[in-house]
């Protein structure tokens, strides 16, 4: 099992190669990658759609007005951005703010599911359709499943995927922005349960360690 150390390690060098990325066609239009900003053992991840005209330019993802509603709601909690992680399906900002392409979030989804394994938090905060659509692998709208846990296997990583509409979304519509805070009330509460149990590797007959080598498990 990586220490926290050794897994931020590889985090930084997920961050070099990200930052290289030629995978789609989106290196060509944007100004840098967002890889994602803060705590690399973080408890609490987020997960929006991809950047906007601000973080093209900064490389840091929720600077803008919906960054700071996000601040707002976890401030009402008890928490900072300082505590959790806040990542985006692309990497790269596609022009104009539109909507993700298949082939864009194909060529991302190994890096994101990438920094789930390094940075193994309990809770996945969806923010908006396209990220929770992608990590449940499920087309519901995010009107149907915002404020309700579920477990899934992301990688090599089981986490609780906690769906909720986006900030912006927020932003927009007042009556949103109000379930959007009653859903971030629940999160303290989840993060307490801990993780869910992690499923473990089977290795081959002839490479398996026996049942009492800590190396058997996946984490």
């Amino acid at each position: 099992m990586a220490t926290a150390e050794q897994r931020r390690e590889e985090l930084v060098e997920l961050f070099h190669e990200v930052r290289k990325c030629e995978r789609c066609a989106l290196h060509k239009t944007r100004s840098r990658t967002v890889f994602g900003a803060g705590n690399a053992n973080a408890d609490l991840m987020f997960v929006g759609e991809a950047p906007g005209a601000q973080e093209d330019l900064e490389g840091i993802p929720f600077v803008g007005r919906a960054g700071k509603l996000l601040d707002e709601l976890l401030a009402e909690n008890g928490l900072a951005r300082a505590d959790v992680f806040i990542a985006n399906v692309l990497k790269s900002r596609p022009p104009g703010n539109r909507d993700p392409q298949p082939d864009e979030i194909a060529a991302c989804e190994p890096y994101l599911f990438r920094q789930v394994e390094l940075i193994e938090p309990t809770v996945i905060c969806t923010l908006g359709n396209f990220s929770t659509k992608l990590l449940t692998g499920s087309q519901t709208g995010i009107s149907r499943v915002h404020g309700v846990p579920q477990v899934h296997q992301l990688g090599q990583r089981t986490v609780k995927v906690f769906p909720i509409y986006h900030p912006a979304a927020g932003l927009r519509t007042p009556s949103v922005k109000e379930i959007l805070r009653e859903d971030f009330k629940k999160l303290p509460a989840l993060l307490a349960e801990g993780p869910p149990e992690q499923e473990q590797s089977t290795p081959p007959p002839e490479a398996a360690p026996p049942p009492e080598d800590p190396q058997a498990n996946l984490f």
